[in-house]
């Protein structure tokens, strides 16, 4: 199932996304709560429920509701792997901007970090780049990986038991601040620095994740290309490492990294500036735009 968020008169809803009808499946009208997260909590039940209430639950056009995040406040913070491709690992080390590398172009382990819950936006809803106080708002098209089972300690074979969907992610960085302050927590989490959606899709949905494809546009302009399987630290080794030091539950979100071609790998930068629009497409999850303000 493609599930989304949305509100409609004020009120707030799950619903079922039928992409070709471009219509939503009303499933809080139909009995099931009004946050993902719950339903995600409930595991196959959630799941079982979602599909027998979406039979007769109300339809309604995609242009009558407001799309918000699949996850519009996360239970936690957004977990976040930084230089997982290689070609961005170098071009962020070549940058001048990465301050934690120590002249270490592709990093041994994985680099953890998070992002503030209040930094989720929707589909749609402007990037706040004139709130970056140093000017150089960057973006950074991800695949993000929802956790549906706890776990901890989780080896690789078992990782994929404990994914139960994908969505995309928006990796918005204030690149001055990143730098500032060594650790990336500040420069990545300012409000509204985490664009997510349109949608959260089920495992079932996706025979092969690795061979996805992400690629970020800017004005038109294609900017980031490249397929999952080109990770440096696949999903397995991802969950396998951040389970090992804390325990994953269902709801966390956790974005597996950037390809080469944000806006730190140009000469000069180019960053963000308001008027411009960001478009992530990751096929089947669908398409994450946002305008620049």
């Amino acid at each position: 199932m493609r599930f989304v968020s949305f509100q409609k008169n004020e009120q707030l809803a799950v619903g079922s996304l039928i992409p070709d009808e471009k219509t939503v499946i009303n499933l809080t009208g139909a009995g099931l709560p009004d946050d993902l997260s719950s339903i995600v909590e409930m595991g196959k039940k959630g799941l079982v429920m979602a599909e027998k209430a979406a039979r007769n639950a109300e339809r309604i056009s995609l242009s009558e509701v407001k799309l918000l995040a699949p996850f519009p406040r996360p239970r936690r913070n957004v977990i976040c792997v930084g230089k997982n491709y290689f070609e961005h690992s170098k071009e962020f080390e070549k940058s001048g901007f990465d301050s934690t590398s120590g002249g270490q172009t592709v990093p041994d382990a994985p680099v953890i970090f998070t992002k503030a819950t209040t930094s989720v936006i929707g589909p749609g809803e402007p990037i706040p780049a004139s709130s970056d106080p140093s000017g150089s708002t960057d973006y950074e098209g991800e695949l993000a990986v929802v956790i549906g089972r706890t776990g901890r300690n989780v080896v690789q074979a078992e990782a994929f038991d404990h994914v139960c969907g994908y969505t995309i992610v928006n990796d918005v960085t204030a690149r001055s601040i990143q730098q500032l302050h060594k650790q990336w927590f500040l420069g990545k989490s300012l409000d509204g620095f985490c664009p997510m959606g349109p949608c959260f899709i089920t495992s079932d949905e996706i025979e092969d994740v690795t061979t996805l494809n992400v690629s970020t546009r800017v004005n038109g302009e294609l900017r980031q290309k490249a397929c999952v399987k080109d990770l440096i630290f696949d999903i397995p080794t991802i969950i396998e490492t951040v389970s090992s030091l804390i325990t994953i539950i269902p709801g966390d979100i956790i974005a597996t990294g950037t390809p080469a071609g944000v806006g730190i790998g140009f000469t000069p930068p180019k960053f963000l500036r308001p008027g411009d629009r960001v478009l992530i497409e990751i096929d089947p999850i669908g398409i994450l735009e946002n305008p620049v303000k």
